[in-house]
């Protein structure tokens, strides 16, 4: 009965896929060559690279932002394959399984825009759940100068968080941290929330992890896509500096 269900639900999700979604700009910037430029060339650059056809129904998102020091707009596309892995797991008779791990694999890209170049780049996968579209934030952390980048994406009943940072006109994985987990369990649920303070080894801040309170949810959820209350705290439980030998962020071990 249950995998009957299981398989009556993939089977609405796809036929319930719409159109592809046109791009959003997040924040709005006044770079008009820039936008102009990375909006013409985005879907172009993204069905060539990932080879997905005409009759595929996907979405994208842009969001803009100065990455570097060159003082351009550059940009973040994130890419979602909702459909593709709906279809695959069909088509392969392991729907059931896949709709058990949240449809978990390779649906989610990232790709970057430099704007001093004009280029996007090739395709990075972020191997998440397809159900849900990777989520874009920047913060002032490696320089004050201009912005690094989240990347928010699920597995199973976890987010999780990507800190980049560009480097010779790509981005680089500097730290990577749980965001919250453990949805569905009854008693071990986890979450942090994250500050940035003056660096205490170079000029680069430092990353701290603070405490955070899950609320449980009051009902049954999917916790596959299900977005969970979060009450911060101030209690620090780990603080990570940047190490440029490592090109990423380490910590003393207690």
């Amino acid at each position: 009965m249950k995998r009957i269900i299981q398989l009556a639900f993939v089977a609405a999700l796809i036929t319930s896929c719409g159109e592809k979604t046109e791009v959003e700009n997040n924040p709005p910037r006044k770079d008009k060559t820039s936008n102009s430029t990375v909006e013409s060339m985005a879907k172009r650059h993204i069905e060539s690279t990932l080879g997905i056809p005409a009759t595929e129904k996907y979405t994208y998102k842009i969001y803009k932002e100065h990455l570097d020091s060159d003082n351009k707009i550059d940009a973040i596309i994130v890419v979602n394959r909702k459909q593709f892995a709906l279809k695959k797991a069909s088509e392969s008779n392991r729907t059931a399984k896949a709709a058990e791990t949240g449809f978990l694999g390779q649906y989610n890209y990232v790709f970057y825009y430099d704007g001093g170049l004009n280029k996007i780049s090739p395709d990075i996968v972020v191997p998440s759940s397809a159900l849900v579209e990777l989520k874009v934030a920047f913060e002032n952390i490696t320089s004050d100068a201009y912005k690094d980048i989240i990347i928010d994406y699920r597995i199973k009943g976890g987010s999780f968080y990507d800190f980049l940072s560009v480097n010779n006109h790509s981005p680089e994985r500097i730290f990577q941290w749980k965001h919250f987990g453990n949805l569905g369990s009854a008693d071990t649920y986890e979450a942090f929330h994250f500050e940035y303070a003056e660096g205490t080894v170079n000029p680069r801040k430092d990353i701290l992890v603070k405490k955070s309170i899950l609320q449980k949810p009051t009902s049954d959820v999917d916790i596959y896509t299900y977005v969970p209350t979060l009450v911060p705290t101030n209690e620090v439980l780990y603080r990570f500096f940047y190490l440029p030998e490592q090109g990423k962020y380490v910590t003393k071990m207690k």
